[in-house]
């Protein structure tokens, strides 16, 4: 009982550091709300240093047959001077993506755009692979990234570049991201609400309070010297963003985040998507934590500037803290070490309103007619931020354990409308099969529960019960986005039964003629 206790607070403890951190970057982001740097230059600075504007837009992209041509148009509808601006299309494409992107690319280069198609056959690198591929013919100075989920506005370049001209220390410029499909359904505002709280108020106070940020992988430009300088894109990571961003800034570039500038984007609609997308963050986070923690920690920042820079780095652990927990608490329930826990929960439910807070700040900031309305979705990213701790805990120890390192995309579906489907596309990803260990963590959560109501111990019961609600939604989700799967399994085993029937059924003779 003893070890379980010790687990449990230690868990606990550790929980609350992470959950104080947002907290005190709220507090920061109240601190460092106003730009410290004045308004934005003025965009006919762009012409008059032609010669230093030249800008490559690259769009990486894989298997995106769906919404590749909304991506280029995009691209070539971008508001610049047209003789500084290159735009490469990087396709690693195995389906018809790549026919479907040669044929727009031939269409707009017929009308004088200055735009090319490089194909790779092997994938090495996966995007940060095509990304240095890219970079071999690349003419401009500065470089623009957009995954093929994003359509910038037209304006895009003219409110970012100017900024590089204004601060040669500047290295990356990274813009908020916008939301092409929020209430498409609840899951998808849901994950708006998360990454408005993470642009709006951690990227903005992380950096004008002086702190470490990261790139986020699209919807930002890069000087192409800081690129050079800091190494170059690297394969050994799948955050081949935040790697980079992080190898830059401890190179001495200054990276700037613009929270003003939005580029919209496409939600993943579907929760494997959704967890898909958060495996390869978390993965990613945590081998970038291993390549680059003991040189943070032994650079020439500042201590609180290395602490931050680790926290942001190791974030994802959360997830196996909450895993841990959620194991440890109905055993406790049944012993009589509850007197030694109670205070953790105490004190983790205090800090641990530091989250909705920053979600809640972020909607009033961004949008203060609508944030009520936004906020609405604060239940269900509640319930998703426990359901999804077993698949991030998955992705950790892999990362951890340098278990493989695929770039596993997250599918683009080109869903707007509430009438749009993304059931019967060909990107629809399987059921997820860590959604029976999901539920069955939500069936152990509801006995803890059970147990903990029983035996007196009614202060831990909301603590279970999130963990039961949070897996319980998870996996009957992921079951129910898996039936078309479910049926088609179904459907092929009777029709199989039927044909060993029909070939082990024994023929009856046939009359002989008279």
């Amino acid at each position: 009982m003893s070890i379980l206790i010790t687990m449990y607070i230690l868990a606990a403890l550790l929980l609350a550091v992470y959950a104080f951190n947002t907290w005190a970057l709220t507090a920061l982001y109240f601190i460092f709300r106003l730009p410290p740097s004045g308004p934005p230059p003025s965009k006919d600075g762009i012409e008059e240093r032609e010669e230093f504007s030249t800008v490559t837009v690259q769009l990486p992209i894989f298997n995106e047959a769906l919404v590749v041509k909304r991506l280029i148009d995009a691209a070539v509808c971008l508001d610049y001077p047209a003789h500084l601006l290159q735009i490469q299309v990087l396709d690693d494409s195995t389906d018809e993506t790549t026919k479907m992107a040669q044929a727009r690319v031939d269409m707009y280069r017929r009308q004088g755009v200055d735009i090319e198609l490089i194909h790779r056959h092997d994938r090495s690198g996966f995007k940060a692979g095509a990304l240095k591929n890219g970079l071999k013919t690349a003419t401009g100075e500065f470089i623009a990234v957009f995954d093929a989920d994003f359509v910038p506005n037209p304006d895009f370049l003219k409110q970012t570049v100017p900024y590089f001209a204004k601060n040669p220390k500047i290295g990356i410029i990274q813009t908020r991201w916008g939301h092409l499909n929020r209430w498409y359904s609840w899951l998808t505002a849901a994950q708006a609400l998360a990454l408005d709280g993470h642009f709006a108020i951690e990227q903005t106070a992380r950096n004008r309070s002086g702190l470490l940020i990261n790139f986020n992988g699209t919807a930002g430009l890069w000087r192409r010297v800081c690129i050079e300088e800091a190494g170059g894109w690297q394969g050994d990571t799948i955050s081949e963003d935040f790697d980079l961003s992080y190898r830059a800034q401890l190179a001495g570039w200054k990276c700037l985040f613009l929270r003003d500038v939005a580029a919209p984007a496409e939600i993943p609609p579907q929760l494997a998507a959704f967890k898909r997308q958060q495996f390869r963050w978390a993965k990613g986070s945590m081998q970038c934590l291993k390549k680059l923690g003991w040189r943070v920690f032994r650079s020439h920042l500042a201590w609180p500037v290395k602490l931050q820079a680790l926290i942001h780095l190791s974030s994802y652990f959360v997830h196996p803290l909450m895993v841990v927990l959620a194991l440890v608490t109905p055993l406790l329930m049944m012993g009589d070490g509850t007197a030694n826990v109670r205070f953790p929960l105490i004190y983790l439910s205090l800090v641990s309103l530091g989250p909705p807070f920053l979600y809640a700040v972020a909607q009033a900031s961004l949008f203060p007619d609508k944030w009520r309305h936004h906020y609405k979705a604060m239940p269900l990213l509640i319930l998703l931020g426990s359901g999804i701790a077993l698949s991030n805990t998955k992705a950790v120890i892999e990362a951890f354990l340098g278990i493989g390192n695929v770039f596993r995309r997250t599918p683009k579906f080109n869903v707007n409308a509430t009438t749009d489907r993304w059931q019967n596309s060909v990107y629809r990803l399987p059921l997820d099969g860590l959604a029976i260990g999901e539920l069955a963590l939500s069936l152990y959560s509801l006995l803890g529960a059970w147990i903990a109501a029983t035996n007196g111990h009614q202060f831990a019961v909301p603590f279970i019960l999130l963990y039961a609600f949070g897996f319980g939604y998870v996996g009957l989700q992921g079951l129910w986005d898996g039936r078309l799967e479910w049926r088609r399994w179904l459907g092929s085993r009777f029709q199989r039964k039927a044909l060993r029937r029909t070939e082990t059924r024994p023929q009856k003779p046939l009359r002989a003629e008279r």
